[in-house]
């Protein structure tokens, strides 16, 4: 027959083994999303040395103008032209795809915010429609989208 040292022995080896198997499976069903991102070495310096929330926010809107160009802001921004969040950081794109950035985003909490939610829910494997749904109504409470 067994000891109680060697049931507890067998105990702990079969509760080690169970907790491998059940780790192993939440970690390989688990898909992270990569996001595309613009290099920030090819950012103003101004953004270089924005906070990190900032600097992400202008890395993924340059990276993802098909996305960010439908995505509307709620800060004011319309009354200076912007017709997205995707124009609180860029202002121009030439022929050539050299970026003309906009500096209004260093300063609004409300553009980078826009920006990070949608960042998160497409981590979270929401759509680019999802996120839009989001940000409509979450800040609308702000003011009119600047989506014409």
């Amino acid at each position: 027959m067994f000891s109680k040292a060697n049931k507890f022995i067998f105990l702990l080896i079969v509760l080690a083994l169970v907790g491998t198997a059940i780790s192993a499976c939440s970690t390989s069903s688990s898909s992270e999303v990569h996001l595309a991102m613009s290099p920030l070495d090819q950012m103003p310096m101004d953004v270089q040395s924005a906070p990190v929330a900032v600097q992400e926010a202008y890395q993924f809107n340059t990276a993802n103008p098909d996305i960010m160009q439908d995505i509307p802001c709620y800060c004011g921004c319309g009354d200076i032209g912007h017709t997205s969040n995707y124009d609180c950081y860029v202002s121009d794109v030439d022929a050539s795809g050299k970026i003309t950035f906009d500096n209004h985003a260093l300063g609004c909490s409300i553009c980078v915010d826009i920006t990070q939610d949608v960042m998160r829910m497409l981590n979270e494997g929401k759509s680019p429609q999802d996120a839009r749904a989001y940000i409509d109504t979450t800040y609308s409470k702000y003011g009119r989208s600047n989506i014409p």
